[in-house]
C-alpha cells in the first residue's frame, strides 16, 4: 500500500479483524488515559471494580434490548473465539449422547466446526456444499426430532453465503455461529438453543466471544469438564470465572451504544446493510461478466461481497490501484480467489460507494 499519512485513514474492507465505527474510536482515544470518573484507564481497571462491572453489566442490558433476548436466556462473555467454541459446545451439548448433531456445511467456517463434533460424540453432516465449492445454501433442512442440537454458519466469510431468516428446526435446539453477521438485522433469539460470535468482524475488537445460551442447555454439560469448558461455571459466576477480556467488552459496549443510539438499532442497521451490498452487487450485475460473483444471487452475503475478475491477470493490479485509493483489505481468500469487499456494520456507506465507483473506472479502463 502507497505511504499513508498520519492522521489519514483507508476505507477497511478486511474480514477481520474488522472497522470499527469512527465515533467509537474517537470515544476511546478521548477515555483512554482515564476513564471518566474512575481515575485510570479501562486498561488498568479490575475486572472485580465497580467500574467494569458496571460496563460488564450494561453491556449485557443493551445486548438483550438490541437483540430482544427472552429472559430464559444467559449471555457470557467468553475469549478463544470460535475455535474455542468449535470445541466447547460438543463438549456441553453432545457428551453422552446417542442420537447424532446434525451440521450444515456451507462453508469453510462450518466444515471446522463440523470436524471438532466426532471427537465428543456422535455427529454427522445432514448437508454440504462442497461439490460446489460452498457458492449455495440448502433449501428445507431435513433435521432429525432425535438430534441433540444442530448446527449452521449463518455467514460464511470465505465463500460470501448467507442465511437471510432464522431457521425452523422443528424444535432441536440449533446452534449458530453468527460471527460474522452478528447484530447486523434482527434476529429472532427464540429459534435458537446458542448463539455465538466474535466480536472481531461486527461488534467490536478480537479477543471476546458473545455466547447466548437457553437456560435448559446451559446444564448439559457433564460434571467433569474442564473448569473453563464448562458453560455452567462462566454462567455462574457472571463471565467472571476467570479474568475476562475487560477492555474488548468496554468497547463492544461502545458499539452497543452506538447502535442504539447514532443507527437506531437493528431494523435502521439492516436496511443500510442492504443499502451498501446493493450498491456492490449492481456493479458486478452490470459488468456483463468482466466481474463475477461467487455465491449464487439468491443466498449472496451482506457483509462479504465475494467476487473474481474475469481475467485472473487483472488481479494484482485490482488490488494494487484499489490500495493507492485508500481501499484496503480486499484480496479474497486462497480458497476462493478473486476479491472480497467485507461491509460489516461499521463500514460507512460512502466506503461502499467508493469501491463501486473505482470497480466502475477499473472496468472502462481495462476491458
Amino acid at each position: 500500500m502507497a505511504s499513508i499519512a498520519a492522521n489519514e485513514r483507508v476505507f477497511n474492507f478486511s474480514p477481520g479483524p474488522a472497522a470499527l465505527p469512527l465515533t467509537v474510536l474517537q470515544q476511546i482515544q478521548r477515555d483512554m488515559v482515564s476513564l471518566p470518573g474512575y481515575g485510570m484507564s479501562i486498561l488498568e481497571m479490575s475486572h472485580r471494580a465497580k467500574g467494569f462491572l458496571d460496563i460488564l453489566a450494561t453491556a449485557k442490558a443493551d445486548l438483550r434490548e438490541l437483540l430482544s433476548i427472552p429472559e430464559n436466556y444467559e449471555i457470557i462473555f467468553l475469549q478463544g473465539g470460535s475455535r474455542l467454541q468449535f470445541s466447547m459446545i460438543p463438549m456441553n451439548l453432545l457428551r453422552g449422547a446417542t442420537a447424532p448433531a446434525e451440521y450444515v456445511v456451507s462453508g469453510s467456517w462450518s466444515k471446522m466446526a463440523f470436524a471438532e463434533a466426532p471427537k465428543e460424540g456422535p455427529a454427522k453432516i445432514v448437508w454440504d456444499g462442497k461439490t460446489t465449492n460452498y457458492d449455495r445454501l440448502p433449501g428445507d433442512i431435513p433435521f432429525s426430532a432425535e438430534a441433540p442440537y444442530a448446527y449452521l454458519c449463518t455467514n460464511e466469510t470465505i465463500q460470501g453465503v448467507q442465511f437471510d431468516e432464522d431457521i425452523d428446526t422443528g424444535g432441536v435446539p440449533l446452534v449458530a455461529d453468527m460471527s460474522s453477521d452478528f447484530l447486523h438485522r434482527p434476529v429472532d433469539v427464540s429459534k435458537y438453543g446458542l448463539i455465538y460470535a466474535c466480536a472481531q468482524k461486527n461488534a467490536g475488537p478480537a479477543g471476546v466471544t458473545v455466547v447466548i445460551i437457553r437456560k435448559d442447555l446451559v446444564e448439559k454439560g457433564s460434571a467433569d469438564l474442564p473448569g473453563y469448558l464448562s458453560f455452567a461455571n462462566h454462567v455462574k459466576e457472571d463471565s467472571l470465572f476467570n479474568t475476562p477480556p475487560t477492555f474488548a467488552i468496554y468497547v463492544m459496549g461502545l458499539v452497543l451504544k452506538w447502535l442504539k443510539n447514532e443507527i437506531g438499532g437493528l431494523p435502521a442497521m439492516l436496511a443500510r446493510n442492504q443499502q451498501k451490498a446493493k450498491l456492490l452487487y449492481d456493479v458486478v450485475d452490470a459488468s456483463e461478466g468482466f466481474y463475477q460473483g461467487h455465491a449464487q444471487p439468491n443466498v449472496r452475503s451482506l457483509m462479504n461481497v465475494t467476487f473474481r475478475l474475469a481475467n485472473p491477470d487483472l488481479d494484482k493490479k485490482f488490488i494494487s490501484e484499489s490500495e493507492a485509493r485508500g481501499l484496503d483489505g480486499l484480496k479474497g481468500h486462497r480458497s476462493v480467489g478473486g476479491m472480497r469487499a467485507s461491509i460489516y456494520n461499521a463500514m460507512p456507506v460512502a466506503g461502499v460507494e467508493a469501491l463501486a465507483e473505482f470497480m466502475r473506472e477499473f472496468r472502462s479502463q481495462n476491458s
